[in-house]
């Protein structure tokens, strides 16, 4: 079990609820949170932790949940950055919201809008990248943040196994650059995790 302080666990918890009863009266898929489960978040947390990652990209923040995990394993330095991409603006607001809450709105910005165009548009480098929203234009994404990454990054992909066919097409494209060592951890949804190898 992480141990993070306690105003922030009792927010973790309270969004945990509020997700598992919204997600379970929204009739539209688009409309629910589809939070990680705590055991995947626990994982990502100390892999980002253990790893001392600077620099994280997320892709997909919903109500910002995964954001304050995120970000709560980065509080190594004042340097560390989170950045988090959302579509959907009612819940990029909800995040802000939660955000504020965690005493995070100063360690990790919120932007909207299509996760490729801004892909494309970012400035390097990131040393973590979190996949957590359309699977399908993950390939896209990927390609657009390769020359944006660190030697040794981390990238981190959720619904391998609740999703492979919609995750096959970013598994392959990881897989194609020959750059990356990977694993799939039957955590949750099952998180597929791959690191760059250096150069030599």
């Amino acid at each position: 079990m992480i141990h993070l302080d306690p105003p922030t666990s009792a927010l973790l918890a309270r969004l945990e609820r509020f997700a598992a009863d919204h997600d379970a009266s929204a009739a539209d898929r688009s409309q629910k949170m589809l939070n990680l489960e705590r055991p995947t978040a626990e994982l990502v947390f100390l892999l980002i932790a253990s790893a001392s990652r600077r620099r994280v990209l997320e892709i997909g923040t919903s109500n910002g949940y995964s954001a304050i995990w995120l970000a709560n394993a980065l509080r190594v330095s004042r340097e560390d950055t989170l950045i988090s991409i959302e579509r959907d603006p009612a819940k990029a607001a909800l995040a802000r919201a939660n955000l504020r809450a965690a005493s995070l709105d100063t360690r990790v910005t919120v932007l909207e809008g299509d996760a490729t165009a801004l892909c494309e548009s970012l400035a390097g480098y990131f040393d973590c990248v979190f996949f957590d929203a359309d699977r399908v234009s993950a390939p896209a994404q990927l390609a657009a943040l390769l020359p944006k990454l660190t030697d040794d990054a981390l990238l981190l992909a959720d619904n391998v196994l609740s999703h492979p066919g919609e995750i096959a097409g970013y598994l392959a494209a990881v897989d194609k650059t020959g750059q990356f060592d990977t694993l799939t951890v039957p955590v949750g949804k099952g998180l597929h995790i791959a690191r760059r190898r250096h150069a030599l």
